[in-house]
């Protein structure tokens, strides 16, 4: 198009098109005749004006206020040269490279393996030296007119497009050098009255990308003559402010986010938008589809949630795209590597045995595995002296510190990390709590194929929604949930996810812990707790200083931005979190009361473990009419119930006379605690109601029990004391009774007598229950028992 001017009419030219379509020139008032306007048709001109306006839109906007010239053609992608600067090949960095491959960006990396002196660019001034990497870059470049120059940070940025897109939408700016724009001003607040004014969109520079053709790129770093720790922004904010330097250099900003994103201060501007194969951000403010998305300042949390996306992390149809990405294939190594476990018991906790033998039985060369522990409460020093008998020659080597040295948990914990940071040898440290009942054992192999410097399993509370991670933090550094969180946890979403805060498991490599992540006191900070010290320091490791100056102009002390992406998997199912509330450590077997809290751990311990086939195989008898006879419990339930009542030891010696039912008189006394008296009431209920109903339910159908009993408890035959019991109906509409020991080994003789049927039960099997009717027609006897002692538990149900 011939860009010629009309007399009379101000023409838009393609330099100046961006600004006037993003932000036209206000309406200008009129007192009387303007002095400078002689010419009587001025008013028709200006009306000629908008008309040209207009055309000028449909044939360049469309539905957008921003093109080239039909004439132009688009830049090749190969013309694209994109520059950053990184001193360090962080997680952040890798990520911004695994972007920029996916798309064919080409990058060239400027100063990588210098000392960064430039500060912490996120939190205060500085930067400079990235203006000075580019400058010395640009001078071999400046005289590439046809080259176009895309300068982006890289630790706290991803690609979301690729470079035909960019291309075009540099090329609709119509402008030689094009910057990212952002609703808050900085470093210096007093520049904001000298900015051009916008009517719409972001108003002041961001200078973590900008683009433009090499020679107006060169231009522009050719005038910095600052140091290092100077402030790049400032820099730039300032020649953009000037005037005749933003005409010479034919500058703008990307005020819309057509381009560019910064996450500062926009979080709530944008969202997520799901193709089959891609996931863009989307500026719901602008209705536009950024190519670059920056989580500066303090959203770099933010761009790590989006980032489990964009641009290819996952999708909903292909699910995740990167996880099988620099995966190690441990078949391919020489050797399994070492690992220093540790293993940290810093409360009473339910189960603790069983989270042992767990740790025993993972799937890893036991010669490999150097254990810790570190145990806090007295309460299970008899756990672990067990397992240390047993097991102290299995593991490489094994080391416990107990109650005795009084240390803190963070304390305990800097010492588990630090044996593996010392030990060259060490490949890896793998901490665990003892609320984490792993039920993966493969867990510390795909934990290792995964690749990561620091990542975690997913696990839950049963039932519940929580688990080991959270998915974004609060302002003031504590849990917030992201709007992935829950779909994570039930697995509606599989993946490997960057994650701000993990806690109870998860796997770190030797090489972090001797290199990024060297503090030996990383789980003590202020009034933290210890994981959350460990994460906060882990995520933030730009704000550590070599020389401990707290003044500007030590700026350049502060180290080159070191933050270690932390991730959890969901890949695999691994274990669950026990619950650790309400753990009453003042009876003998306290497993046995956390049928609420544990369930699952609960039924592991104490069912039997052939207890389902009763449904899937039909696996109970009938050894007489309407008497049914079934596994139920473990042979370790039996056992440490039998223990509580003997601990508890007052046995009503079977008198008519009992003062702990209503009455006071028992027609047909036994020997038995009830229990109530050991505060066993609720959940032996518990109990009947989970898994006595059910086969009720399979053996007499269409009955349906409410579960109850009034009268629960354990009886004791001795031949010294109480042998049998004589005939009798139960107050009950059935009645369940369940050996708690062995015939042949724990005593003789015993069993049970249905009269109506002339049955006999002679030979009752540990865990295994009979389920008969109480009233009517099953009257029954207790036989004999001629040695030993025999234990059963009842319960007239339905009374």
């Amino acid at each position: 198009m011939d860009w010629r001017p009309v007399q009379g009419v101000s023409c838009l030219s393609p330099d100046d098109s961006w600004d006037r379509l993003q932000h036209p020139p206000r309406p200008r008032r009129r007192s009387g005749l303007d002095e400078d306007c002689v010419d009587p048709g001025e008013a028709m001109m200006e009306g000629l004006q908008l008309l040209y306006l207009l055309a000028f839109l449909l044939i360049h906007g469309g539905h957008q206020a921003w093109s080239a010239g039909s004439d132009q053609q688009q830049i090749p992608a190969e013309k694209l040269l994109v520059l950053t600067v990184a001193t360090q090949e962080t997680d952040g960095f890798l990520r911004f490279m695994q972007s920029a491959k996916y798309f064919n960006y080409t990058v060239k990396v400027l100063g990588m393996g210098e000392e960064w002196k430039g500060g912490d660019v996120g939190r205060t001034i500085g930067g400079g030296q990235k203006v000075r990497l580019l400058k010395d870059a640009m001078e071999d470049l400046a005289g590439q007119e046809n080259l176009v120059v895309l300068f982006v940070d890289s630790y706290d940025l991803i690609f979301a497009g690729a470079p035909e897109e960019l291309l075009r939408k540099f090329q609709q700016a119509n402008h030689k050098v094009l910057f990212a724009a952002e609703g808050v001003i900085w470093p210096d607040s007093r520049l904001s009255e000298k900015y051009p004014y916008v009517r719409s969109g972001k108003r002041f520079l961001n200078s973590g990308g900008f683009i433009g053709y090499a020679p107006y790129i060169n231009k522009l770093v050719k005038q910095w003559n600052l140091h290092d720790n100077d402030d790049d922004q400032l820099f730039y904010t300032k020649v953009y402010l000037d005037p005749l330097q933003r005409e010479n250099l034919n500058m703008t900003l990307d005020h819309k986010c057509q381009i560019f994103q910064n996450l500062n201060g926009a979080v709530d501007e944008v969202l997520m938008k799901f193709s089959t194969d891609r996931v863009r951000v989307r500026n719901t403010v602008y209705d536009s589809l950024p190519v670059i998305i920056h989580g500066n300042i303090n959203t770099k949390i933010y761009l790590n949630y989006l980032a489990n996306y964009v641009p290819n992390a996952w999708t909903y149809e292909r699910g995740c795209g990167v996880c099988d990405q620099d995966m190690v294939d441990l078949s391919q190594l020489a050797e399994f590597p070492r690992v220093r476990v540790g293993v940290f018991i810093e409360q009473p906790t339910p189960f603790l045995p069983e989270f042992l033998q767990r740790l025993l039985t993972l799937d890893y060369p036991k010669d490999k595995l150097d254990v810790f522990i570190h145990n806090n409460e007295v309460y299970h020093e008899k756990h672990l002296q067990a397992f240390w008998e047993e097991n102290k020659n299995v593991f490489r080597s094994f080391k416990v510190v107990g109650p005795e040295e009084d240390l803190s948990q963070g304390e305990a914990r800097n010492l588990g990390m630090d044996l593996c940071r010392r030990d060259s040898e060490c490949d890896y440290y793998f901490s665990i709590d003892a609320d984490v009942m792993l039920t993966n054992r493969q867990t510390l192999k795909l934990l290792m194929e995964q690749n990561r410097k620091i990542i975690g399993p997913l696990v839950t509370r049963h039932g519940k929604l929580w688990s080991n991670f959270w998915g974004s933090l609060s302002l003031d550094g504590y849990y917030a949930r992201s709007e992935d969180y829950i779909e994570i946890v039930q697995g509606k979403r599989v993946g490997v996810w960057n994650i701000p805060y993990m806690a109870h498991i998860y796997l770190i490599k030797g090489e972090a812990l001797r290199n990024e992540l060297k503090d030996r006191n990383m789980f003590v900070l202020e009034k933290l707790d210890p994981d959350m010290a460990l994460c906060k320091k882990t995520r933030e490791l730009t704000i550590q200083r070599e020389k401990d100056s707290p003044s500007p102009e030590s700026f350049h002390m502060l180290r080159a931005p070191k933050g270690v992406f932390m991730y959890v998997t969901n890949r695999h199912e691994f274990g669950r979190l026990i619950s650790t509330a309400n753990y009453n450590t003042s009876h003998l077997n306290n497993d046995l009361w956390q049928i609420f809290e544990n369930p699952v751990d609960w039924r592991e311990k104490y069912i039997h473990p052939n207890y389902t086939q009763i449904f899937t195989e039909n696996h109970l008898e009938q050894p007489c009419p309407d008497v049914f006879w079934f596994p139920v419990l473990s042979e370790r339930a039996c056992d440490e119930l039998v223990e509580e009542m003997e601990h508890y030891g007052s046995w009503s010696g079977g008198r008519h006379e009992d003062k702990r039912i209503t009455g006071g008189y028992e027609s047909v006394p036994t020997d038995d605690i009830h229990m109530r008296q050991i505060d066993y009431d609720k959940e032996w209920l518990h109990f009947l109601r989970e898994f006595i109903s059910p086969v009720t339910l399979k053996v007499f159908s269409g009955y349906y029990t409410k579960g109850y009993a009034v009268m629960n408890f354990v009886v004791k035959y001795t031949p010294s004391r109480q042998a049998y019991l004589r005939p009798h109906h139960d107050s009950s509409t059935f009645t369940i009774n369940i050996a708690l020991n062995q015939k042949g080994t724990d005593f003789q003789g015993g069993g049970c007598r249905f009269h109506r049927y002339n049955c006999s039960i002679e030979s009752p099997r540990k865990g295994w229950s009979f389920m008969h009717p109480g009233r009517l027609t099953h009257l029954h006897e207790g036989l004999p028992t001629t040695n030993g002692t025999r234990y059963i538990a009842v319960s007239f149900v339905d009374p």
